[in-house]
Formats: C-alpha cells, sequence, structure tokens
C-alpha cells in the first residue's frame, strides 16, 4: 500500500484548486447568460430570495468537514462576485467621462464661456429686494463680471426660516440681469418649477440637496438650458459623475460641476472644501469644474485663499456670496461679502478684468 506523504496531499489539493476554478469560471460564464435574459426581460439583476433558497440547499446537502455557517460564507462571497460581474456587464461609459482626446464642453452663457479661462459667478445668497440686487447687478458689472447668482427658491434646514421670493425673486433677477448686461444663474428646487426658472435663468442650478434628485435633475437637463449640478456634501465623486450623467440623459450636455465642500468632522468651517476633487473631475470628465467658496468655507475670511487653491487644483470658475449688507441679509449673513470686500477679493484672487 503506497504511503500518503505531505507533497501527495499537496499535490491533490493544487487539484482540487484548480477544478474549483474551472467550476468558478463555469459557473461565472452561466451568470452572464442568465444576466442577458434579465436584461432582455427588464429583470431586476439581484434576487435576494433566490440567494437564500441556493444557501438553504446548500446547507441541506452539506456532508461536511466544512460546518453549515462556513458553507454559507463560502457561497455568500461566491454569489457577491457572481453579481457585481452581472452588473460590470450594465456598466456604460459615462457621456460626462473624458475619453482619449475628448475636448472639454465650454459653454457660453450670456457675454461669458464657462470651461475656458476662470469665471466668476457672484452674488447673493437669496434675492430681498430690488434695492439689494440692483446694488450688487451694478457693482458687478463696474468689475466686468458678467453672471449673477441668486435665490429666488430657498431649500433651508429649517422650514421657518426665509425660503426666498420665488416668482417675484426671479422677476427681479432677470430684469437687474437685463439692467447691466448680465447672465442669471439661480437654483431650481422643484420640477414644478422647472419652466418657469428656465423662463427667466441663464443657467439652472440643482443645489446640493438635490443632487440625489434624479427627477429633477432628467427636468433640468430637458429645459434645454446649462445646469450647474452641485455636489452634495456626503457625495463621492463616483456619484457626483453620475448625477451629472441624469442632466444630460435627455442630449443636454451643458453641465457644469460645482464643488462646493463636503461634511467632515471639522467644526471650524461650514464645510470642508475638497480642493482634490477640482483635480479629480477635471481628469474623469469632460464637463466644466467650479467651486463655490462660500459654502465650503461658511466664513467670510478666507474666501480668498480658498478661491486660489481651487484655482490651482484647475477650476474654471469661482462663485461666491456677494451681499450690500451683509449683517442685514436673511440667510448665510457671515459667509456674504460686502461690496467693497467683493472687490478686494477679485484682486486678491486675480480675477479682476
Amino acid at each position: 500500500m503506497t504511503e500518503t506523504t505531505l507533497e501527495t496531499l499537496r499535490e491533490e489539493l493544487q487539484r482540487i484548486n484548480l477544478e474549483l476554478l474551472e467550476l468558478l469560471s463555469r459557473r461565472g460564464t452561466v451568470v452572464q447568460q442568465v444576466q442577458a435574459i434579465k436584461q432582455r426581460d427588464g429583470l431586476p439583476t439581484y434576487a435576494p430570495e433566490r440567494e437564500q433558497a441556493m444557501l438553504a440547499a446548500l446547507t441541506a446537502a452539506n456532508r461536511g468537514p466544512f460546518p453549515d455557517d462556513t458553507i454559507r460564507h463560502l457561497f455568500r462571497e461566491v454569489f457577491r462576485a457572481s453579481v457585481a460581474l452581472m452588473e460590470a456587464g450594465q456598466r456604460k461609459v459615462l457621456r460626462v467621462g473624458r475619453a482619449p482626446g475628448s475636448p472639454d464642453v465650454r459653454i457660453p452663457v450670456g457675454g461669458a464661456e464657462i470651461g475656458g479661462a476662470p469665471v466668476v459667478i457672484a452674488g447673493p445668497c437669496a434675492v430681498e429686494d430690488e434695492a439689494q440686487l440692483d446694488a450688487v447687478g451694478r457693482r458687478l458689472r463696474q468689475l466686468g463680471v458678467r453672471l449673477l447668482r441668486g435665490g429666488a427658491y430657498k431649500s433651508r434646514s429649517s422650514p421657518y426660516a426665509f425660503q426666498g421670493l420665488g416668482r417675484r425673486g426671479l422677476e427681479l433677477l432677470r430684469d437687474v440681469a437685463r439692467r447691466y448686461g448680465l447672465a442669471v444663474v439661480t437654483e431650481v428646487t422643484d420640477t414644478r418649477h422647472v419652466a418657469l426658472v428656465a423662463a427667466h435663468a441663464d443657467v439652472l442650478q440643482v443645489g446640493a440637496r438635490n443632487m440625489h434628485n434624479y427627477e429633477l435633475l432628467r427636468e433640468a437637463g430637458a429645459a434645454g438650458k446649462p445646469v450647474l449640478l452641485k455636489r452634495g456634501w456626503s457625495a463621492t465623486i463616483e456619484e457626483f459623475l453620475w448625477a451629472a450623467e441624469y442632466a444630460v440623459l435627455s442630449g443636454n450636455e451643458q453641465v457644469i460641476l460645482c464643488e462646493r465642500g463636503i461634511r467632515t468632522f471639522e467644526t471650524q468651517t461650514r464645510n470642508t472644501l475638497d480642493v482634490s476633487a477640482v483635480a479629480l473631475l477635471r481628469a474623469q470628465s469632460r464637463l466644466p469644474v467650479v467651486v463655490d467658496v462660500s459654502h465650503a468655507a461658511g466664513r467670510r475670511d478666507i474666501l480668498a485663499p480658498l478661491a486660489r487653491a481651487a484655482l490651482a487644483a484647475g477650476a474654471q470658475g469661482v462663485m461666491v456670496e456677494v451681499h450690500p449688507n451683509p449683517a442685514a441679509a436673511r440667510s448665510d449673513a457671515q459667509q456674504q461679502l460686502d461690496l467693497d470686500e467683493f472687490e478686494r477679493f477679485l484682486a486678491a484672487v486675480g480675477l479682476q478684468s
């Protein structure tokens, strides 16, 4: 009788390993075929009840020496890898992605072009009255800034906070913009308002709170106007680009990506400006990238250094909040610059025309 040696057992294990590999490869081929049928019939990729049934059958057939818990663990990993393989076949190259040799998207807005030389988008957090907006618009024109921002509809954490002037705010933005030859950037917060906002604005802004509001993204993209999409404060770069993909599904590639800070454990700023996101977005996407330094900082004293950092990382524009009298502002008073501070900001950042 031949004596079993360690080397013999190791050779047997290697044969078993190769057999398992062959079986896993066969399983992978079958799940790809399953996925093709599911896609054809509009069925979901993952079926949890099917997974539970397979695990129950496996443990019922288990004769050891591995305990049932180990069998469940091993096959759950096989199932997880199989689902990932099925989902990989669904992934498409993003329309907003940067393919080799693809040119950057450039978006003409009024007398400015977003996606080339750095631009400035400035104005109050919220439109409050005509005098306030006229003072800002007049100063922007004097300083050569062509893009006026201001909120007519405001999404606020508190339902009791100032929510904006709505339609009247849109009318004021349009009137002041025409008076001073500016283009309007304003937020749309609801699918029901898209047509109204598009009738008054040159750029539709989708705020951080609505980055995952896919119906709003679709509607805003379909309006035919440029869309400025803000990154959610807890969103990854990948999630941000997927959100932008929703906005371009209608064929409208005029989407601007806006980094506005992410939520971290830091308490000295409202959010934490993710400068690395600017470089990553420029590398991974053809869309213009701008940075809202006001919402990143939540304070006015460090806006210029943050803007310089953003531009150094490749940002193609800076958004900043400006108010004639920030102390009396009805929202975000602490982060808005007054008109003279704004002029100094432009000089400090090197964006004064």
